[in-house]
C-alpha cells in the first residue's frame, strides 16, 4: 500500500548516526508495515540535506558520519526516548507502590533503635568496645542568657524642663519632638548648636548617653556628638577645676536595661539561669528573634569607652562602692551568650581601669572576689571571668589569683570552711584545695543522685557522669595554672610549689585513665602534664633554700 506523494512519512526520525565505534549492535526500530517507496526515500534524502545546511559548518564539522540503515549503529529515534521515558516512569510507579505497600521500611533503615534491636549482646558489646564518644571538653565558656533581644528600642526623651534657649534653632530643638531631635541629631545641627558653647546642659548629656542603646545608626552618632562635647568641655576648663559629667551606677545599669538586661532586683541569689522564659515585667522583649550580637557588641563598646574617658579623667567622681558594684555588672554581662566569640578589648581596658581607680585596694579586694564568684553558677564561665582581668598590673595580678582561689574553693564547697587569711600564702591554700580535686572525688560530689535502673540509662549516665568530673577538673586546673602563674615565686615558696607538683602527680595524673571511648580524658591528662611541666620549670629557675638540699645540715 503506497501514501500519497504530498504526504509526511510514518517514520520521521533521522537516520542511524554512528559514534565512536562504528560496528555498534544494530539500533532498535520500529518495524513499518509497508516500506516507504523511492518517492519516500528522495524526500527523506532532501530532508537530511536541508537539515545538515542549516545546522552550519561548525556543527557538520564536529558531526560524525551518517551510516546507511544496514550498518550496526545506535538510533538517537523518537521511540528510543520515548521508551526510555516509560522505563523510568514505571520505575517511578512501582517504588511508590512499594512504599505505600512496606511504608516502616525505609525508616527501619535509618532508624538506631531498630538497628541496635537486631543485634545480638555481643555485637552490641563489640560495637561498644571500639566506639569513640562524641562528647569533649569544649573550649568556649557556654555563657549566660544576660541580654533578650528588644524589638523596638525603648523611647527615650529629653527632660527640657530646666533648659532655657539661647536662639531660635535651640528653642526650635527643645520644643520638637522626639523624631525631630533625632533629625537634629543626624543632620548635625545638634552639633552646631551645642559643640562649642561655653557651658554644655547635663540634661543633653544624659539623653546621648541614653541613645547609646538605640540602632547603630543612632547609637554611632549620639557616642560621636557626646564624645565630642565632653572632650570640648574638658578642654574648655581650667585644670584645676576640671569638671566632667560622669553617669552614676544607676544610670549605667538603667542603660543595660534598655539594651534587654535583666534586672538584677529580680535576681538577688546569684545569676539569670540557662533558660529561655521571659520575664512578666518584660513586655516589649521577645525570645523569637535572633539577637544581633554585633550590634549588641557596637552599644557596649561605646558605654565601655565613655566610662574609660570618664574614669581617666575623674577617678574620684566614684565611690569604692560603687566601683565594685560596676565591675560585678560589667562582668556579668561580659559572660552573655552572645558574646562569647567576640572580643572583649574595651571591656578588660575598662576593668583594669577600675581596679587601679580603688582608693582602698586591700580591703576591698575580699569583698570583690566574693561577689564575682556568684556572677555564674557554672565553672567554665568563672573561669572565662578570670581571664577578663588581664595579667599586666600589680592588682590585676593579685585579683586574678585571690579570685581563681575564691571560685576552685567554692566549687568544691569548701569557701565557708577554708580560712582566707595572710597568714597562710596562695599556694598552700591552693595546696589544701588541690588535694580534693581528686576525679573520684569529684564523681562522689557529682553523682550524689542515683543511677537508672536500665543497663543501656545506666552506660550513658555513667559516661556523662565522667564527662562532668573531667570537665569540672579542667577548669579547676586551668584556675590552679592562674593561682601559680600569678605569683612571684621567691626561694622560700620552692617547697610549697615542689608540694604542688607532687600532688597534681599524685592526686591527678595517676588516676587519669585514658580510653578511645573518653577523649575528654585525654584532653584532661595533657593539661595535667603541661601543667606539671610548667611548675617543674618554675622550680629549676628558683633558687630554693639550702635546708631542702642539705637536710642534715644541722645534726
Amino acid at each position: 500500500m503506497q501514501m500519497p506523494r504530498d504526504s509526511f512519512p510514518t517514520d520521521w526520525s533521522p537516520p542511524p548516526v554512528e559514534f565512536l565505534n562504528k560496528k555498534a549492535p544494530p539500533a532498535r526500530r520500529r518495524p513499518l508495515e509497508d516500506p516507504p517507496d523511492s518517492n519516500q526515500k528522495v524526500e527523506l534524502a532532501s530532508l537530511e540535506e536541508l537539515f545538515w545546511n542549516m545546522a552550519g559548518p561548525s556543527q557538520q564539522a564536529g558531526t560524525p558520519e551518517i551510516s546507511s540503515g544496514g550498518s550496526k549503529c545506535y538510533v538517537n529515534n523518537l521511540d528510543y526516548l520515548l521508551q526510555e521515558k516509560r522505563e523510568q516512569v514505571l520505575e517511578q510507579e512501582w517504588e511508590q507502590l512499594l512504599q505505600q505497600e512496606h511504608p516502616r521500611l525505609e525508616s527501619s533503615v535509618y532508624n538506631n533503635d531498630d538497628r541496635e534491636a537486631v543485634l545480638l549482646p555481643e555485637h552490641r558489646m563489640l560495637v561498644e568496645k571500639f566506639s569513640v564518644s562524641l562528647q569533649v571538653i569544649s573550649p568556649v565558656h557556654p555563657g549566660e542568657i544576660v541580654f533578650l533581644p528588644r524589638r523596638h528600642p525603648l523611647p527615650c526623651f529629653l527632660d527640657s524642663s530646666s533648659l532655657k534657649p539661647h536662639s531660635q534653632l535651640e528653642e526650635l530643638f527643645l520644643r520638637s519632638s522626639l523624631p525631630g531631635q533625632l533629625s537634629f541629631l543626624h543632620s548635625g545641627l545638634l552639633s552646631n548648636l551645642y559643640l562649642h558653647a561655653a557651658d554644655c546642659p547635663r540634661p543633653l548629656l544624659r539623653w546621648l548617653f541614653k541613645l547609646l542603646t538605640w540602632p547603630t545608626e543612632t547609637s554611632s552618632r549620639a557616642f560621636g556628638l557626646l564624645w565630642d562635647l565632653s572632650i570640648d568641655g574638658l578642654f574648655r576648663q581650667p585644670d584645676e577645676n576640671m569638671h566632667l559629667w560622669c553617669p552614676s551606677l544607676k544610670e549605667v545599669k538603667e542603660v543595660f536595661h534598655s539594651l534587654g538586661a535583666y534586672n538584677p532586683a529580680l535576681y538577688p541569689q546569684g545569676p539569670c539561669q540557662h533558660s529561655s522564659r521571659v520575664l512578666e515585667s518584660e513586655a516589649s522583649l521577645t525570645s523569637e528573634d535572633s539577637p544581633q550580637e554585633v550590634a549588641l557588641d557596637i552599644k557596649l563598646s561605646y558605654i565601655y569607652k565613655f566610662l574609660v574617658l570618664c574614669f581617666l579623667a575623674q577617678p574620684a567622681s566614684y565611690t569604692d562602692a560603687s566601683i565594685l558594684g560596676l565591675m560585678e555588672l560589667l562582668c556579668r554581662a561580659g559572660l552573655d551568650v552572645g558574646l562569647r566569640l567576640l572580643p572583649k578589648t574595651d571591656l578588660q581596658q575598662l576593668l583594669l581601669l577600675l581596679l587601679e581607680s580603688i582608693q582602698e585596694w586591700p580591703g576591698k579586694l575580699q569583698p570583690l572576689c566574693c561577689a564575682l564568684s556568684w556572677v555564674s553558677d557554672h565553672h567554665h564561665n568563672l573561669l572565662a571571668l578570670v581571664q577578663f582581668f588581664l595579667d599586666v598590673t600589680p592588682r590585676g595580678r593579685q585579683l586574678r589569683s585571690q579570685l581563681s582561689l575564691v571560685v576552685i574553693a567554692r566549687m568544691l564547697g569548701q569557701q565557708e570552711s577554708l580560712p582566707f587569711s595572710e597568714e597562710k600564702t596562695q599556694l598552700a591554700l591552693l595546696s589544701q584545695l588541690l588535694s580534693l580535686m581528686r576525679p573520684s572525688s569529684l564523681r562522689q560530689c557529682l553523682g550524689i543522685e542515683t543511677l537508672p535502673s536500665r543497663l543501656g540509662q545506666q552506660s550513658k549516665a555513667s559516661a556523662d557522669l565522667d564527662h562532668k568530673v573531667c570537665y569540672l577538673c579542667h577548669s579547676l586546673l586551668t584556675l590552679a595554672g592562674v593561682v601559680v602563674s600569678s605569683q612571684d615565686i621567691t626561694p622560700d615558696q620552692w617547697g610549697e610549689l615542689q608540694l604542688l607538683c607532687m600532688q597534681l602527680d599524685r592526686h591527678i595524673s595517676t588516676h587519669i585513665r585514658e580510653s578511645p571511648q573518653a577523649m575528654h580524658r585525654t584532653k584532661l591528662k595533657d593539661l595535667a602534664t603541661q601543667t606539671y611541666i610548667r611548675w617543674q620549670d618554675l622550680l629549676a629557675h628558683c633558687q630554693p633554700q639550702g635546708q631542702y638540699f642539705s637536710p642534715w645540715k644541722d645534726i
